[in-house]
């Protein structure tokens, strides 16, 4: 199935030149989602997961269900504030200022093989502060998978250490 036409642009959204790449016609179709598990479980064939970690909030979407397909456990990242318990926190540069992601403390134990997901590649910040937080607590990043990457924000090179695979490249 050919997931780019379940993919809508939005122009001059959140603010104006931007081309957002809304993935909610997707999730809006089962058939779609269930061809995106498959594509995203593909790219992490043959390899042994131990959980799943997931950046908030699109990311949750099909990081839960590739958690549940791999038969790993999930640990969402998020924003400060959001975790309940103990957290690590790991601050990253935006375009125009700073932001930050937490984890719990105790939610990978070292030597797991994590797999990191989120909906899109963009810039790296976010990606290269997940990857930092899961490292903290010892955990080896067996890829990162996103289900877009805007490959002409070439958020790649902070990510240059893994294995880096996406569905879609715009």
């Amino acid at each position: 199935m050919n997931l780019s036409e379940y993919i809508r642009n939005i122009e001059d959204f959140p603010k104006a030149g931007v081309h957002f790449k809304d993935i909610t016609p997707l999730l809006a179709n089962s058939a779609a989602m269930e061809s995106c598990l498959q594509q995203l479980t593909a790219l992490i064939a043959g390899q042994k997961i131990d959980k799943v970690a997931a950046i908030e909030s699109r990311g949750f979407f099909f990081g839960t269900l590739l958690a549940q397909k791999l038969n790993a456990g999930f640990v969402p990242i998020r924003k400060p504030g959001k975790l309940p318990y103990n957290t690590l926190k790991e601050p990253y540069l935006l375009e125009y200022g700073m932001d930050a992601l937490e984890i719990h403390e105790d939610a990978i134990k070292k030597g797991e093989r994590v797999l990191l997901h989120d909906d899109v590649l963009a810039t790296g910040g976010t990606a290269r502060a997940a990857c930092n937080l899961i490292e903290q607590l010892g955990g080896e990043i067996v890829q990162c998978n996103f289900l877009l990457e805007l490959e002409f924000l070439n958020g790649i090179k902070k990510l240059r250490a893994h294995s880096v695979q996406s569905l879609l490249k715009y």
